[in-house]
């Protein structure tokens, strides 16, 4: 199974152009600038229209409207809003944590854990700052996920295999909010 993964957006999307091939897209958040209703209607009708297989979405920081929201109505089957939650595709079990939830909703089972934020210390250095999770990273290590998808720390774009897990920060956009990074391409 071939993955695509992006991250932080910012609504920014349109100007993506043709995404490369793969079987799953994952968005792991910050799709909206100001988190307004209309910004994620803007994106899903977007994202919807995408020709993946199947496609997931978490919210990040910056998705406001979607933070405690549970279920998105009237999604395609196959696209999977991932708000403390999981999706099996072809026998790879996907997860995602809602922005600023407890890491101990992560199960033990996850094949792919995806997050916007970071764990500590892990791909996490943007602006001077590690923006990076510790309770997320104990977590993971416990875990031991195959591989933990993530943004938020926009300079902090890179994959690095760490343990058992390949951890992938996909953020598109630099500091200053500029589209200078590729969608990232996962075999799995």
């Amino acid at each position: 199974m071939n993955l695509l993964h992006i991250s932080d957006t910012h609504g920014l999307h349109h100007r993506l152009g043709v995404l490369p091939s793969a079987d799953v897209l994952v968005h792991s958040g910050d799709f909206t600038h100001s988190g307004t209703e209309s910004e994620v209607l803007d994106f899903l009708n977007w994202f919807i229209e995408l020709p993946y297989r199947e496609t997931v979405f978490v919210v990040g920081n910056h998705d406001l409207c979607l933070w405690d929201a549970e279920a998105i109505e009237d999604l395609p089957e196959n696209v999977h809003f991932l708000q403390d939650g999981s999706v099996t595709i072809d026998g790879i079990k996907f997860f995602g944590l809602g922005y600023n939830h407890p890491e101990e909703l992560i199960p033990d089972d996850v094949d792919v854990l995806i997050t916007h934020e970071p764990p500590s210390e892990i791909l996490d250095f943007s602006s001077g700052v590690h923006w990076g999770n510790l309770t997320l990273r104990r977590r993971i290590e416990a875990v031991g996920p195959r591989y933990h998808l993530f943004g938020h720390a926009h300079e902090a774009y890179g994959i690095l295999q760490k343990g058992c897990t390949t951890f992938s920060n996909a953020s598109l956009l630099n500091d200053r909010h500029q589209l200078v990074n590729a969608p990232r391409l996962i075999s799995l």
